[in-house]
């Protein structure tokens, strides 16, 4: 038997079963199972008649909708490496994604193709594909072959590429529709408003795999979403806490009648936000912890779990991930890195068959040996029970008057006084402090620290936030993440830091001419 992947069978195999089935819907049109079949094959057939091979990077650039699915089975089928960008990368960004990776082919909207071109990109346009009915099967894929390059969201700096192989993101796609929680039935929907070329990918691929209909919207738009929320037939949500919270203030105390799970992961389930979802929608929320290095699924909670896990007393381990998923290992470690017994915190170090094979940085290409054990910059600890629970980011660690303090322990503590908003703590240079401790909130009104100041008292001195400021709007990335280094930019632009035993913020202008 070749080694390879038959990513070609599987999809005509589904097409063959599903055929005139829906499969992908986004408000605008729709797609049969067949249709996906046969606009897949049609741009594999053209990719390798223009010679490209198992392995080579080429560049999608395609937008939330019925197009990005087929577009990408149709590279996945190929064998190329698919290096998918997000619609709302600048030009610097895609520059900098082409710089690190080598492509130059770029399949797109028609309507993009001049800005792509200008940039000196080979653009592929969609509507330039012929589909292929032919229903012959492609040979299968090197299963040790580049297959998927994914971009760092750049939160910790530039964005890194992430190598996947053929043979680790088919082993992922299994695992992922293995730990679904319920097996989709023809028809059940799943809606995804998030970028196709994150998490969204990984679910699709498993809905399908089971003749589900995937309901795809490009972000979080209320007259999009309404309809969908009317229909018996959704059964479940891939909601990060952003979009989660974006839903409970577009559709207030507005249940979802046949909904049976929320996915939840991308970073931490505030016990606020999960009380406001579970009061709506019931306990359907389901936690999981994933990166661009490995993919989903790392660590799972269950609904039932979930619900446990909120309420038991915080023990100051941090937010509770759950049990790691089949095949997964998760250790903890000290910064020498020397294991660390349970209940203690320190570095997530974890290790997987379906991890990435290597990472291109600035300086080149970083292989990943072999059975190696990745350093996640997670920090967290593994609790009583063998569950992982994360506290946040290691560079994120902030360094204030000899302690070091970390941000997601402080933005738990102000959570309530959030409203439901993101509230971004984080540090300014000090000569004096060495960093000073300072809360950002996410367009709340001025003078919003009174409520946050009683729920402050609990923390020791040195942790609580010298200022409290508000911003229109917190700096996120494409995965609606914030990005602690963007608000602080942001923050120094408006504002500027008078050192000293008692430091306090003043406005940028502020007796500059004096």
């Amino acid at each position: 038997m070749q080694d390879g992947i038959p990513w070609s069978s599987d999809l005509l195999t589904l097409a063959r079963r599903f055929g005139p089935r829906i499969a992908i819907t986004d408000g605008d049109a729709s797609i049969t199972y067949a249709a996906l079949s046969t606009r897949a094959h049609g741009l594999a057939r053209r990719l390798i008649a223009e010679g490209f091979k198992p392995g080579q990077p080429v560049a999608t650039f395609v937008p939330n909708g019925c197009d990005a699915p087929w577009v990408s089975y149709g590279l996945t089928m190929t064998g190329v490496a698919e290096t998918p960008c997000n619609t709302g990368s600048t030009d610097a960004e895609l520059g900098w994604f082409a710089e690190l990776t080598g492509f130059k082919r770029i399949v797109a909207p028609r309507a993009a193709t001049a800005r792509l071109a200008a940039l000196g990109f080979d653009p592929l346009p969609l509507e330039d594909i012929a589909p292929d009915d032919s229903f012959t099967p492609l040979p299968p894929v090197p299963s040790d072959a580049w297959g998927r390059i994914i971009f760092t969201s750049g939160t910790t700096g530039k964005p890194k590429a992430i190598l996947h192989s053929h043979g680790g993101r088919y082993l992922a796609n299994i695992l992922q529709r293995a730990v679904l929680p319920f097996t989709p039935q023809p028809g059940e929907r799943v809606l995804l408003m998030t970028p196709f070329t994150h998490g969204a990918a990984l679910i699709t691929y498993a809905w399908l795999d089971h003749g589900g209909e995937v309901v795809l919207q490009d972000g979080v738009r209320a007259e999009r979403i309404a309809p969908v929320f009317a229909t018996p037939a959704l059964a479940a949500i891939f909601a990060p806490p952003t979009v989660l919270a974006k839903l409970l203030a577009l559709f207030p105390g507005q249940a979802v009648p046949g909904l049976k799970v929320i996915f939840c992961g991308t970073q931490t389930l505030t016990r606020e936000l999960y009380a406001r979802a579970a009061a709506q929608f019931g306990p359907v929320v389901r936690v999981t912890y994933g990166m661009s290095e490995c993919f989903n699924p790392i660590t799972i909670l269950e609904g039932p779990d979930v619900a446990a896990a909120m309420a038991e007393d915080d023990d100051g381990l941090g937010a509770n991930l759950g049990w790691p998923a089949t095949g997964v290992e998760i250790a903890i470690r000290d910064e020498a890195g020397s294991p660390m017994a349970s209940g203690e915190s320190g570095d997530i170090w974890l290790r997987a068959r379906h991890m990435n094979i290597g990472m291109i940085g600035a300086d080149g290409l970083v292989p990943r040996p072999a059975g190696a054990w990745h350093r996640t910059g997670d920090l967290g600890a593994l609790d009583a029970q063998g569950r992982l629970r994360l506290a946040g980011r290691a560079s994120d660690v902030m360094k204030s008057g000899g302690y070091r303090v970390h941000p997601a322990e402080i933005e738990m503590v102000l959570e309530e006084a959030g409203q439901g908003r993101a509230i971004c703590v984080l540090g300014l240079a000090s000569d004096y402090w060495g960093e000073v401790i300072i809360a950002v909130a996410d367009g709340l009104a001025s003078g919003w620290e009174a409520a946050a100041l009683p729920l402050v008292e609990q923390l020791a001195r040195h942790k609580r936030p010298r200022a409290w400021l508000t911003l229109p709007e917190l700096p996120r990335n494409a995965q609606g993440k914030v990005v602690r280094a963007r608000v602080r930019d942001a923050v120094l632009e408006r504002w500027r830091l008078e050192d000293g035993p008692h430091p306090r913020l003043m406005p940028a202008h502020a007796g500059k001419d004096e």
